[in-house]
């Protein structure tokens, strides 16, 4: 194959590499979901699925909690506890005794003021129906319809709020001789203290067994499916962590006693299962051993994980009480971390998706919130944290940047082997390689700066895309977001015309360029000018295209990510240019270079 082949085959490849990622990065979007089935149209769906599988929380035998049913249309709602502490806000439903409205008090959905709190947990009926139920199962001694089900209407005892200092009791009384109780705290952020306990007053003993569980309508609506990012699934099994995507879940083995796809772990000493979305996450934490199983409804287009917990005999007489407890909330590293270290969740950190380079993610991570605990600016943060990495990697690349000088003065010398060697390309390379040994320069040590970077590039990508610290974060002027692209537009002058840059989702956004971007694009070409150009003509070309191509491609990323890469590559222009210097070249300000007389004079006086 000859080298003009070979050219044109690499141009292709590096244009189809730059398409998928492309496309991987910001993948087209999905139509809306349509709006949620009606009240009276869902209690027909639902009451229609009671003759169906039960949805049992997985234990034996196949009895316990019916499907879930919406109420008659014209039947009144169930009261209402309400929920306000200085992070929540939001009810429990009487019916069931579900905890299925939690807002967030810190959080807006947008940057407006105005912006609706985020919701984390939300009731039957709304968009993405998304709640924590808690119950019994009946093992030996008590029928299936006299344990409490998601249609039980609960008493409460007392206060009728539930606050960081006022628990609620809800009991309910089976007619039978069982009487349940459940009592519901809260802490100041996202973590639920739920205690069940039943009262026998039967002259015989009963066998139940607890259980939490979190039932999620459908796909949600807001799902961002970008590869970098989990949603769905997340669940810790002695110390086992378990990811899975919503169609993954789908594809479980069908459960055969329920019908089911379906996915138990016997879970002997700690962990906790949920579901977790880009920046919120809802969470069942049982105390000691459970059965951890995650499954899936395709009737009802159910996602359910649950939490049962081991059996209770009950005699006659006594009381049983169990404990577990529920995290609803945001993903606040400091908080999970609380959480982790001192209420013994293991390894709850982890519930954040750290990704493959987690071994990076999670110290990267923590240098820069720390630095934002003194800077108090998480932009001028990131620009300290690329900072501290480049003088980290420094020794390392030293080297590198002194070859690719090195390289440069070689330049001249090349190109006469080159005229030399004519058409010969097996004698050219032959005598380059002869020059390197020869002067001792490696020509493939200058690419060590940019393999280096790229496990960090990637785990900096991460930590600012999934991490919820960075979230409507503002660094200056009209960066108010550094998880999102930057908002200006060269196609209206940077706001000075009097019209609205383009959509972010719409194609024509690819041409609407930022400030930052344009700032990205010009630092490569002033850092790729200091680099020695490359011998081919078409990866001269290719290179020399790449600073615009990648302007092009980071436009739509993170402000922060692309902040981050704009410090970095003008950081490397001054390492470079500072070693060109000492070196006998002179770069200008636009990497345009010429020897110094003293060190065109040595070279001169070598020949």
């Amino acid at each position: 194959m000859d080298d003009q082949n070979k050219n044109l085959i690499l141009a292709t490849v590096l244009s189809f590499v730059v398409i998928v990622v492309w496309f991987l990065l910001f993948p087209p979007p999905e139509q809306a979901p349509n709006d949620p089935v009606p009240a009276s149209e869902a209690a027909q769906t639902t009451q229609g699925a009671e003759t169906g599988t039960a949805m049992t929380p997985g234990a034996e035998p196949a009895t316990g909690t019916a499907a879930p049913s919406a109420p008659p249309a014209t039947e009144e709602p169930a009261p209402r506890i309400d929920i306000d502490t200085p992070s929540l806000a939001g009810s429990i439903n009487l019916r069931g005794g579900m905890i299925d409205d939690i807002r967030l008090k810190n959080y807006r959905e947008t940057l407006d003021e105005d912006s609706p709190q985020v919701t984390v947990l939300r009731p039957e009926g709304e968009r993405d129906p998304f709640y924590a139920l808690y119950g019994w199962v009946p093992v030996t001694g008590v029928e299936a319809n006299a344990v409490p089900t998601d249609q039980t209407i609960w008493t409460v005892e007392g206060t009728p709020t539930l606050t960081t200092d006022t628990p609620v009791t809800l009991t309910w009384d089976n007619g039978a001789g069982l009487i349940f109780t459940r009592t519901i705290s809260v802490d100041s952020r996202f973590l639920f203290t739920v205690t069940q306990s039943v009262e026998n007053t039967t002259d015989a003993a009963v066998t139940l067994r607890p259980y939490a569980l979190l039932r999620r309508h459908g796909i949600p609506s807001d799902l961002k499916k970008f590869f970098v990012l989990h949603e769905g699934l997340v669940r810790m099994s002695d110390g086992e962590l378990e990811e899975t995507k919503y169609s993954g879940m789908e594809d479980y083995d069908t459960d055969s006693r329920e019908g089911a796809p379906a996915e138990r772990i016997e879970v002997a000493d700690n962990g906790w299962i949920g579901f977790t979305d880009h920046y919120w996450m809802s969470t069942i934490i049982p105390d000691g051993a459970f059965r951890s199983t995650a499954k899936y409804y395709p009737n009802r287009e159910i996602f359910q994980t649950d939490a049962v917990l081991p059996a209770l005999e009950v005699a006659a007489g006594q009381t049983a009480t169990t404990d577990s407890r529920l995290f609803a909330g945001a993903k606040e590293w400091e908080t999970i971390r609380r959480y982790q270290n001192e209420a013994g969740v293991t390894r709850f950190l982890d519930a954040i998706d750290w990704g493959w380079f987690f071994f990076l993610t999670k110290p990267i991570f923590a240098v820069l919130h720390w630095l934002h605990s003194f800077i108090g600016n998480m932009g001028w943060s990131i620009v300290a944290l690329t900072v501290l990495l480049k003088m980290l990697l420094f020794p390392l690349a030293y080297k590198s940047y002194a070859s690719m000088a090195k390289m440069r003065e070689l330049q001249p010398e090349m190109e006469k082997l080159k005229e030399r060697a004519g058409d010969d390309r097996q004698k050219l390379q032959k005598e380059m390689m002869e020059l390197y040994k020869k002067e001792k320069v490696n020509p493939a040590s200058g690419c060590l700066p940019i393999l280096l970077q790229i496990p960090i590039f990637f785990s900096l990508y991460k930590v600012i895309f999934v991490t919820l610290e960075l979230r409507h974060q503002p660094w200056v002027g009209w960066i108010r977001d550094l998880s999102a692209p930057d908002p200006s537009s060269i196609l209206n002058l940077f706001g000075l015309l009097p019209f609205a840059a383009p959509d972010p989702d719409s194609f024509v956004a690819i041409l609407s360029l930022g400030v930052l971007p344009i700032l990205l694009g010009i630092s490569m070409w002033l850092q790729q000018k200091l680099n020695p150009a490359p011998t081919d003509p078409t990866q001269q070309m290719i290179f020399a295209w790449m600073p615009w191509v990648f302007m092009f491609m980071l436009g739509n990323f993170a402000s922060g990510l692309v902040l981050y890469w704009i410090t970095n590559n003008t950081i490397t222009f001054m390492q470079q240019y500072a070693i060109m210097r000492s070196h006998g070249f002179k770069p200008d300000v636009f990497g345009n270079i010429r020897k110094s007389f003293s060190r065109k004079k040595a070279v001169e006086g070598k020949k």
